[in-house]
């Protein structure tokens, strides 16, 4: 089973990945831990991974499906693939499903975890209250401004993709400010 979730910064797409990698032994395939391995792999993948980190530019599009290629290509043991960060934008998605075609997989579902932007935005100033209050410190872009940011870019480049995937079909909305086992539970719902 192939799926991506979807949500602006802070909806709880990596939190519920991980409950997924675990409970249904799906492999998460976050785009940036994959060019971050990459560029220190040493394949000929990683060594243009790496000069284009080197240099300050922007992965492209078709590296980044080069690299989503290498882990559908590996194989193994597990329950599919969750797509985390990927894809970001109309083409992204287009490329990504090209691929999936190409490969005979399929995607399964889009998961759509809906939640209002102010509740959001107080979820986040909230999770790094807590992470300072623990002792820790908070993420850099846990902050209003930076949430702002982030923000305005998904719904600039991501959102698209909702319409995108619900004209497909493929979408599912979830209501993404339930507690985590709630949310599990209704994506778990989705996933049969």
């Amino acid at each position: 089973m192939n799926i991506i979730l979807l949500g602006p910064p802070g909806a709880g797409k990596g939190t519920q990945a991980a409950k997924l990698v675990e409970s249904r032994n799906m492999v998460q395939l976050s785009t940036g831990d994959m060019l971050r391995a990459a560029k220190t792999s040493g394949t000929e993948m990683g060594k243009m991974v790496a000069a284009v980190m080197d240099r300050g530019d922007l992965v492209t599009d078709e590296i980044v499906i080069g690299l989503i290629r290498e882990q559908l290509e590996a194989g193994g043991d597990h329950g599919g693939f969750i797509f985390d960060g990927f894809p970001r934008t109309l083409p992204q998605a287009d490329a990504l499903g090209a691929l999936l075609d190409e490969m005979g997989q399929t995607l399964d579902h889009v998961i759509e975890l809906e939640v209002n932007d102010e509740i959001l935005v107080d979820r986040i100033l909230g999770r790094a209250a807590e992470a300072v209050a623990a002792g820790g410190t908070a993420r850099a872009d846990d902050n209003a401004e930076s949430l702002k940011v982030r923000l305005m870019a998904y719904y600039k480049q991501t959102s698209p993709l909702i319409g995108y995937y619900y004209a497909k079909g493929d979408l599912i909305s979830v209501d993404g400010l339930g507690t985590m086992e709630e949310v599990e539970a209704s994506i778990a719902g989705v996933l049969g």
